[in-house]
């Protein structure tokens, strides 16, 4: 007899593979989606300081405001209460025992001059202090110096004072034709500076020291020792250096 043949049923071998065959069969975005999926999530951002120096700055714009508030106020108050108002200074005569010219073109001079200070402050005083610098020049060129006198002008007072100023000189030679030129004409002009150390004394309060600077442009008429001098034109300003 004939051998029989077996028939074994079919077999899905897809069926029999693992099931990672089937993960792998998986698109590549996809798996990468996966792992980006269980990936930890990233560290937040560290904190700027930003916010911190701004909060620094307001604070120290807010204080500065505030201080110029309190010192515009009290500038206010004083100024209502005690009213200042400036000094006032005048030359009046000026007299020279000498001025002389050498072979050298060296200019010695001697000038004794008054000056007119007036307080008008009604609270106010004032205290001239010592390390005072007067000066006369002639255009460019310091002829003599001298100093401030020491003292206290009290509320609403006028003082007259005599001031003594020395020196000696070089001039050029051009600048000397000039100055003879000028004294034939009878039209010299002069330039007093002052650098005044004072304390002004508001009520019972004195304040710092502060310099009051003086200039005073006048014309004369002679720089001769010989000669009776007259002021032509004089006039001062004042200015305040703290």
């Amino acid at each position: 007899m004939a051998e029989r043949h077996r028939i074994h049923p079919a077999v899905d071998v897809e069926a029999l593979l693992p099931s990672s065959s089937h993960a792998s069969s998986k698109p590549l975005q996809t798996q990468a989606a996966e792992k980006t999926d269980r990936l930890p999530p990233p560290p937040p951002p560290p904190k700027k300081r930003r916010s911190c120096c701004c909060r620094c700055l307001c604070w120290t714009v807010l204080t500065v405001v505030i201080l110029v508030v309190i010192i515009g106020a009290i500038v206010g108050i004083l100024y209502l209460a005690f009213d200042p108002k400036l000094p006032k200074y005048s030359v009046d005569r000026l007299a020279i025992s000498n001025f002389t010219v050498d072979d050298n073109m060296t200019v010695s001079a001697t000038f004794n001059l008054t000056v007119t200070t007036k307080n008008p402050n009604k609270k106010i005083g004032i205290y001239y202090r010592g390390g005072s610098h007067l000066s006369a020049w002639y255009t460019n060129t310091s002829l003599c110096t001298g100093t401030f006198p020491v003292f206290y002008q009290g509320h609403k007072n006028t003082t007259v004072l005599n001031l003594l100023l020395s020196g000696e000189t070089q001039l050029g030679s051009g600048l000397l034709q000039e100055l003879q030129q000028q004294q034939q004409t009878g039209t010299i002009p002069l330039v007093f500076r002052g650098n005044v150390p004072v304390k002004v004394k508001l009520g019972s309060l004195k304040l710092p020291k502060v310099t009051f600077k003086v200039k005073c442009d006048i014309i004369v008429n002679s720089l001769s020792s010989s000669n009776t001098i007259s002021l032509k034109s004089s006039s001062c300003k004042f200015r305040l250096k703290l």
